[in-house]
């Protein structure tokens, strides 16, 4: 377990007072994983530094914000000048235009552009637009995708194979989610079957097109050309999360990796580099149901927030200035994978895979790759969070729950890589240890 200094128990003790669980974002509680949070004060590069001064190799990244490591000089250079400038207008400025000309340049299918503050406002403004242009209610979504806290995406299935979902949070009524399919992830017969009887009232369809909230789920390329060719006879909106995904997976995100375009993308993490900024994207004959030309009403007095913009700009521009970066993050993501493979099988446990897609990563505490959330759920929890505290007393920071994705940035070098190993190899042979003792 991490080691904590009165200084660090102060501060736990004080949040817990005034905040909700002591957090403002419930997996930063350690819940999933058991101890208390860590308190970070700085970080550079691929390097955390927690308020006691510890330091970490960081595989979370601001959950996947940070593409190009933590305060990088030419973001941390682009935010400074345009502070300088003023703090916010709440009005049109000329970088939000680029940044949308940027967009419509470089993302499939996008044609118009409108900027948010963060996933969920984004997710919430694109399933409102759905409706509003198809003047339909249902709204189709997966089990194990995540799509920001809004209410009618708040749901899980049942046990049969086509439920609507009933809430899984408080707060989220029946009649709300009543109107939510949930269907399994990674599933052609149910797909088939629920578009044979909803398909002429579904008015989109949501899902991470690789998925990141159950971990790293890669779908089947057949499963995405199905949602894809079932959407366009039944005229439903196909919308990509890509929020993970998004300038990380690959140059064009899922929609690249997959060859296949989806009608409305969500994007977030890395297109705002940092700071909070999110968006709704997509075909202009769709995105222009928005107001004030179209009725789908959708407003924020921060939307395309100077500060947010410029350093998702900057991050942009960085990103495709460097002609080999996404093959360059992608195989140190596949190096990484290959080193912590290796340590699990040099150390005797077997019970561990893992894989990667571009700059994101998935580690599992089972002996095959899972497919679907239902497999995730197989892995053993026990395992990884021994494993996580092991790693963490070693200085290497993962995402602090078993269904989460893992991330790399560009500066994550050699020296962290090898520092990581053996960190890993160290940890595994504990957590053997362990399980031979019980």
């Amino acid at each position: 377990m991490h080691n904590y200094t009165d200084a660090d128990a102060s501060l736990w003790d004080r949040a817990q007072k005034v905040m909700p669980g002591g957090v403002n974002s419930p997996v930063r509680a350690f819940k999933g994983v058991g101890g208390d949070p860590i308190f970070f004060r700085s970080a550079d590069g691929c390097r955390l530094i927690d308020e006691t001064g510890a330091e970490y190799i960081d595989y979370v990244c601001s959950w996947g914000a940070l593409i190009l490591g933590h305060s990088d000089p030419d973001v941390r250079l682009a935010l400074h000048k345009v502070v300088d400038t003023g703090f916010s207008f709440g009005a049109p400025t000329a970088l939000e235009v680029e940044m949308a000309e940027f967009l419509c340049a470089y993302v499939p299918s996008v044609e118009m552009v409108r900027l948010t503050n963060s996933g969920t406002e984004a997710v919430l403004s694109a399933i409102r637009l759905s409706r509003g242009y198809t003047g339909r209610t249902l709204v189709l979504k997966f089990a194990g995708c995540y799509h920001g806290h809004v209410d009618c995406l708040l749901v899980e299935g049942g046990s049969g194979l086509l439920t609507f979902g009933i809430p899984s949070s408080a707060g989220v009524t029946a009649m709300c989610s009543s109107e939510t399919i949930v269907l399994p992830y990674n599933d052609v017969s149910s797909l088939n079957k629920v578009f044979d009887d909803y398909g002429s009232n579904i008015a989109c369809c949501i899902v991470e097109a690789i998925a990141g909230n159950m971990n790293l789920v890669v779908p089947s390329l057949e499963w995405i050309k199905l949602l894809r060719s079932l959407c366009t006879k039944h005229g439903s909106v196909l919308i990509f999360d890509e929020v993970m995904t998004g300038f990380r997976v690959h140059s064009k995100g899922a929609q690249g990796f997959w060859g296949t375009e989806a009608d409305v993308v969500i994007l977030g993490k890395v297109v705002g580099g940092g700071s909070q900024l999110a968006v709704c994207c997509g075909h202009s004959s769709i995105m222009n149901s928005f107001s004030p030309v179209g009725n789908v009403y959708q407003a924020g007095t921060l939307s395309g927030h100077p500060s947010s913009v410029s350093s998702g700009l900057a991050t942009l521009k960085k990103i495709f200035s460097i002609p080999s970066f996404f093959d360059e993050i992608s195989n140190k993501t596949k190096k990484f994978v290959a080193m912590m493979l290796r340590a699990a099988y040099d150390s005797g446990y077997k019970n561990f895979s893992a894989q990667s897609v571009g700059g994101m990563f998935g580690m599992y505490f089972k002996d095959s790759i899972p497919t679907s959330l239902e497999e995730v759920k197989s892995c053993s929890e026990r395992d990884f969070r021994y494993f996580f505290h092991r790693m963490l007393v070693r200085g290497i920071y993962f995402a602090p729950s078993a269904y989460e994705a893992g991330f790399m940035s560009i500066v994550h070098d050699d020296d962290a890589l090898h520092k990581t190993y053996e960190a890993a190899c160290e940890s595994f042979s504990e957590l053997v240890k362990r399980n031979e003792q019980m």
